[in-house]
């Protein structure tokens, strides 16, 4: 049971942070080495051993997969530990079978007790590639393929050593067919001594329908399809009776459904001696009600799941448009008819189709016109599709052209119905060889073929196909594109692709939100939806003490417009959100607590901060992929950057590893004697004296052996990145009361007028605002990320909001960042580097620098002449209206312009003058600061700063710091952490009075 726990907490860890892992590296009471003895693998059977014996590579002892899907959205872990059994070093491979549409966020190896911790870097150019990978770190390598992407890491490991890899990717579960699929591959390539599959799905509404299906084995079969083998029995009603895996248990506590496969080897042998098992699928639905749909509200962000059920189809106007090109010979050719076949029966009457054929030259089966479904035309078009031949090359635009002049033409004329749903199946298993062969033009002029008035729906078969090319056509017209590899079954695919946009129910859909409630919404603009499919809207809440959101659907059906409408209580919304994400951690924290007081005052509470932001990420993770697939639909080179630029923006904030990113970790250098090479160890100078009350510590620091996360391997010349070395001592330096600490508290010194304002901010959690934004001039801006919190009892607020993390961003000569949190301080500048707040050290990178001083405070410099200090604000044993978070303090302002803004920046280079008013009758005199040529009514006030250790008195303005900051609150609330005002999401645009 204790190696078992000792795993779960590695997963765990893993799932919530870098900082854990070095908290735990660090900690005294945890031991490496006893951990590692825990995991010796059991006796293994007679009946494998000799298969075992055979293993020449590191062996597998442990694979644990846990998932748990919070409400569609799915977070994977998995835990991987390997065994060198022989006395030299050997290289072990991991390799995990990623789906589709997930995203990796995060990777970790722990070899020779060291952790090396991944990283994901911008994706540079390809014209910069040719400097080649730096010496001592890799890539990991993502093969694209229809099902999945294949993440490999090798690793030296040195003799009679273990290895430890940690992976773990998101995903957001697409509804198909009227069921959610979770698909876990499971192909270790050998037999596992333990191997573990646990998923735990949550959702906000009850889960129905829940199955688990056979392993599937080799490739994905079918889109929407079953994927059970050809002999699996049937029920009754002609449904696939799942032939459960074997070991498989399914539990069911109220919201929350588990389950578990775990096959000891003798039962993995059963199914692969090879290690290749299959993919472990699980389907299931959830209960919805008619109406608005699903929405569920968490910390300013909103995700709204709609699918309605129970309308009537739309009638459809369909050309299939079929390569019959000499590739096409043999299999691909008859699968390809018999899913025609299959098609041309669930063509329903008042659809009308067509068939276009194309290779060296264009066949249309009914010429200038579109036919309606009778037995007739159903008897005809089989007989066309029969008598294909593959033979010549491919005209792709020859054939795009012509079934754009079908539909063109029939909707124009008197036969076409104002509500149907038009579009053009494509389907090709190569790449143009006849008429126009530039992708560039193709697309061109099949834009201006459509001219927006239809979708193409296009479908690649084997590894001939220019896939980007079927891509963009589809995304550039408002359709989708599928895989389908050579080994699949293509007949089965093509039928699925079909069912998922057979039956159309809705078109024109438009989701409008109250004007003024919501930003930063993904898309919410539908062409077409779909039997059985989902729209999924997400977005953030720019009024968060707003008690209801009006929400409106509009769209069309039939020969009817529909529209939906109501009010949402965002209060109640955000409790029952609430409620599950409880059950979630409560998941995930199965066994937390048999790992003993030592290891759970190392954790702190990681485990509320995944599922504290699930909605949040699911916001994420909709805006990268709309803003990658923008990018592909950009028609112009200023569009493209501004697309990418966002969505790399997020795919560096939210550390997914995406098609503009990549991820880079460390690898150990395993030395002559085959041991792992040591970390560096850094003896920073002496202690210094406890400063005075207003004044911090320089780069005081502790002796302190840095972890895998500090030291990185360059391929520069000076093969040192961060910069980690001894310095000398700094003086302690006095800091300006500028600040902005505590609820929060604003503090700003007008050190010329002997004056010092305060005001503060009644912000909403999940807002970030921008503090200093000196973006055009210095290259500056730091912003700061609200929490909230319940306010202590008898206050007049409904809540306490503090700031969680800070970002200081510096964008001269290049871009580079420190990101701040009570636990971590994250520095990329030359090169990313991740440090924990319990220890001291200082560390320089180019124009950024960062010295911590343990569990105390963070001092950032920039340049020289730029300097702010953030405090950490930590609790033991926190009350509810108690959190974790920073105060952010300005040292050295000298370096930025007099331009700078920002909700402190703008005072910076101010003076304030002090007035009097008249006192009128019955009152007394009232007091009112001149700023910027604008009268504030002030009062005076205290406030206490520096940690509580020193008073300020502060001449107080009051409501939200009306007429002290330029605009209002609004103005300073950015789109996320590295908004610098300057980008396409840019939010630095201040009102000034």
């Amino acid at each position: 049971m204790a190696s078992s726990y000792k795993m779960l907490l590695l997963v765990l860890v893993f799932c919530f942070g870098p900082s854990v892992l070095g908290q735990l590296e660090g900690d005294e009471d945890f031991d490496w080495a006893d951990f590692a003895l825990d995991l010796a693998p059991r006796r293994v059977p007679r009946q494998v051993k000799t298969i075992l014996v055979k293993e020449t590579k590191p062996h597998i002892e442990e694979l644990s997969i846990r998932t748990t899907i919070l409400s569609r959205y799915a977070f994977t872990a998995v835990y991987c530990a390997m065994l060198n059994r022989h006395s030299a070093a050997a290289e072990g491979l991991f390799q995990f079978q990623i789906p589709a549409g997930a995203y990796v966020s995060n990777f970790t190896m722990i070899i020779g007790g060291r952790v090396y911790q991944s990283e994901v870097r911008l994706k540079e150019k390809r014209a910069k590639q040719g400097n080649g990978k730096p010496k001592n770190k890799e890539s990991s390598d993502t093969s694209p393929e229809p099902e999945g992407e294949l993440f490999k890491m090798t690793a030296n490991i040195p003799g009679r050593n273990r290895a430890f890899f940690l992976l773990m990717y998101e995903e957001l579960l697409q509804r198909r067919l009227g069921r959610y699929e979770h698909v876990t591959s499971l192909r270790p390539t050998q037999l596992v001594s333990r191997l573990s599959l646990d998923v735990t799905i949550i959702d906000h509404s009850p889960v129905t329908d829940l199955e688990v299906l056979p392993l599937r084995n080799g490739k994905i079969s079918g889109s929407g399809n079953s994927g059970a083998r050809p002999n699996t029995p049937k029920t009754p009603g002609g449904r696939t009776k799942s032939e459960v895996p074997v070991t498989t248990v399914i539990k069911n506590e109220k919201t929350v459904w588990k389950i578990t496969f775990s096959p000891n080897i003798v039962q993995q042998a059963k199914i692969s001696t090879s290690g290749i098992l299959g993919d472990f699928v699980i389907r299931y639905d959830v209960q919805r009600d008619m109406g608005i749909g699903d929405i569920q509200v968490l910390n300013g962000h909103f995700v709204h799941f709609f699918a309605p059920k129970d309308l009537p189809a739309v009638p459809k106007n369909v050309v299939f448009v079929i390569d019959s090109s000499a590739s096409m010979l043999g299999t691909k050719m008859r699968q390809t008819k018999d899913a025609l076949f299959t098609i041309l029966k669930d063509l329903r009457p008042g659809d009308n189709f067509n068939f276009i054929s194309f290779a060296n030259r264009i066949k249309v089966w009914q010429p200038n016109r579109l036919v309606p479904v009778t037995p007739l035309n159903i008897r005809d078009a089989k007989k066309f599709i029969f008598a294909l031949m593959p033979n010549g090359g491919t005209n792709i635009d020859g054939a795009i052209q012509s079934g754009s002049s079908l539909l063109r033409e029939y909707l124009s004329g008197p036969d076409s119905s104002p509500n149907s749903v038009t579009l053009i199946i494509f389907l090709t298993d190569g790449r143009p060889t006849i008429g126009e062969l530039q992708s560039t033009s193709i697309l061109g002029n099949t834009r201006s073929a459509v001219q927006e008035k239809f979708c193409i729906f296009t479908i690649g078969m084997g590894n001939d196909v220019d896939y980007r090319l079927l891509e963009r056509m589809a995304l550039e017209n408002c359709g989708m594109m599928r895989r389908i590899s050579e080994e699949a079954d293509a007949s089965a695919m093509l039928k699925g692709f079909y069912d998922e946009i057979g039956t159309p129910l809705l078109s024109d859909i438009r989701v409008n939100y109250t004007e003024d409630s919501v930003d930063y919404v993904t898309q919410n603009l539908f062409t077409n939806y779909f039997n059985g499919s989902e729209l999924v809207i997400a977005g953030k809440l720019t009024n968060r003490s707003a008690e209801s959101l009006h929400v409106q659907v509009t769209a069309s059906n039939n020969d009817r417009n529909i529209i939906l409408e109501t009010d949402v209580p965002l209060r109640r919304l955000q409790i029952e959100t609430e409620k599950h994400v409880k059950a979630a951690s409560a998941a995930m924290a199965v066994g937390a607590k048999a790992l003993g007081s030592g290891v759970t005052q190392a954790l702190g509470n990681p485990l509320s901060s995944i599922a504290e932001d699930f909605v949040e990420r699911v916001w994420g993770f909709l805006s990268v992929k709309e803003g990658l697939r923008s990018r592909l639909r950009s028609q112009t080179s200023k569009e493209r950057e501004q697309h990418t630029q966002l969505a790399t923006n997020l795919s560096l904030h939210y550390h997914f590893l995406t098609p503009l990113t990549n991820m880079v970790v460390e690898k150990p250098e395993v030395l002559l004697d085959g041991r792992v090479a040591p970390a560096p160890t850094v003896t920073p100078a002496a202690d210094e004296a406890v400063p005075p009350l207003n004044e911090l510590p320089g780069n005081t620091e502790k002796p302190q052996k840095l972890d895998g996360n500090v030291r990185r391997q360059s391929s520069s010349q000076s093969n040192k990145i961060g910069k980690v070395e001894r310095k000398p001592a700094k003086k302690s330096f006095t800091i300006s009361k500028t600040s902005a600490d505590g609820d929060p508290h604003f503090v700003v010194e007008f050190p010329l007028s002997k004056l010092t304002v305060c005001f503060n901010i009644n912000g909403e959690p999940g807002h970030v605002l921008r503090l200093v934004s000196d973006h055009k001039y210095s290259g500056v801006t730091v912003n700061g990320k609200l929490i909230g919190a319940s306010a202590p009892p008898g206050s007049h607020k409904q809540q306490r909001t503090y700031f969680s993390t800070i970002t200081i961003v510096a964008d001269h000569p290049k871009r580079s960042y420190i990101e701040v949190t009570p636990t971590k301080v994250i520095l990329d500048g030359r090169d990313r580097i991740v440090l924990p707040c319990h220890s001291s050290v200082t560390v320089d990178s180019g124009m950024l620098s960062v010295a911590i001083v343990q569990n105390s405070n963070v001092t950032v410099t920039v340049g020289g002449n730029i300097s702010f200090i953030i405090l950490l604000h930590q609790y033991k044993n926190p009350a509810p209206y108690q959190r974790n978070h920073l105060g952010f303090y300005i040292g050295n302002s000298k370096g930025l312009s007099r331009n700078c803004h920002g909700l402190l920046g703008q005072f910076l280079s101010e003076e304030v003058g002090l007035a009097e008013l008249p006192a009128e009758a019955g009152t007394k005199p009232s007091q009112v600061l001149k700023v910027k040529n604008r009268s504030v009514p002030v009062v005076r006030k205290s406030r206490r700063i520096y940690s509580g250790t020193q008073n300020v008195d502060c001449w107080f303005a009051r409501n939200n710091a009306a007429k002290l900051i330029d605009g209002e609150y609004e103005d300073y609330v950015t789109s996320h952490m590295f908004d610098t005002g300057d980008g396409p999401q840019g939010t630095n645009s201040v009102r000034h009075s």
